[in-house]
């Protein structure tokens, strides 16, 4: 069941009368009232898969999106998590599907965004997931800090679960990367991250458990040739980000179209999601303090 509750809505063409020399001989011409185009909705997505298999994951969502608004919607897939961000910035785009650093990232950078609504996850049920990092089922990695002198994967500097918490964790850990490791790759998608562990390039990755599972789905890592040995605590989903320049009647309008996502749906960057829920900028706050501690945010020490 969605949940309604959040976790922490026309111009007016004013026909006037125009008098043409003497109001008293003249006709009077009245304008027509004019309505002002709709504005297009331009959404930008995270990329977390092939293009083609994330335009099938989109497809659905758009189609249920553009009912509700009764407008068409475009999807602009960013080529990396940069441009994403990039996009909100610049004005491509006017809303998001993004992670909760890059939220951050945009804000910093002077996008006036703000979290409207995240996936409820199949498997926890809760508008959360975990981060994880996976090595070889047969591999001698048991904890994090048997990661020392190994060749590690993440994600993208701008990703919550594909590496600010589990750098956060490896801190914790007293494990530096640049220091411990004997090589640091970022795959740019959790996909891509995956295939090389898959590929044996590297010992061990950093992702998060729905992008595991959903790998599993497709034949690729599985429980006997890969295991999870660290995962987070639960991390806030992936926030649907608007700009406060839309409309408020098309954000009050977005805000009833995610909380009425058919259930199964998958949710845009190919999580399995239960339904939406609506959210609120404290809901990250966590995460942009962790970003403080590891001096990653702006102003940090």
């Amino acid at each position: 069941m969605k949940s309604s509750c959040p976790l922490r809505v026309s111009l007016i063409a004013i026909a006037l009368p125009i008098c043409l020399g003497s109001c008293t001989s003249q006709p009077t011409v009245t304008q027509s009232p004019q309505s002002s185009p709709p504005v297009t909705l331009r959404i930008s997505v995270l990329p977390t898969q092939n293009k083609a298999n994330q335009e099938k994951m989109i497809a659905p969502l758009d189609a249920h999106l553009e009912k509700v608004l009764g407008q068409p919607v475009e999807f602009l897939i960013a080529k990396s998590y940069k441009d994403n961000v990039d996009m909100l910035v610049d004005g491509r785009a006017n809303a998001a599907y993004t992670g909760a650093v890059s939220y951050f990232e945009a804000l910093e950078r002077g996008a006036k965004v703000e979290p409207i609504a995240a996936p409820i996850d199949q498997f926890t049920h809760r508008p959360w997931y975990r981060a994880c990092m996976i090595t070889a089922a047969n591999s001698r990695i048991k904890t994090l800090k048997d990661l020392k002198g190994k060749r590690v994967a993440f994600v993208s500097p701008s990703s919550t679960s594909g590496y600010l918490l589990p750098l956060a964790a490896l801190k914790q850990a007293g494990i530096n990367p640049k220091r411990d490791f004997t090589q640091v790759i970022f795959g740019g998608t959790h996909a891509q991250t995956e295939a090389l562990l898959e590929d044996g390039k590297v010992d061990a990755i950093a992702t998060n458990i729905p992008s595991y599972l959903k790998r599993q789905q497709i034949g690729k890592l599985n429980p006997k040739n890969s295991r999870v040995f660290w995962e987070s605590q639960p991390v806030p989903h992936s926030p649907f980000l608007v700009s406060s320049d839309l409309p408020p009647e098309m954000i009050d309008k977005l805000k009833q179209a995610f909380l009425t996502v058919p259930p199964g749906l998958q949710d845009i960057v190919g999580t399995q999601a239960q339904g939406y829920t609506l959210v609120v900028a404290s809901d990250y706050e966590p995460m942009q303090q962790v970003r403080m501690q590891l001096g990653l945010a702006k102003g940090s020490k």
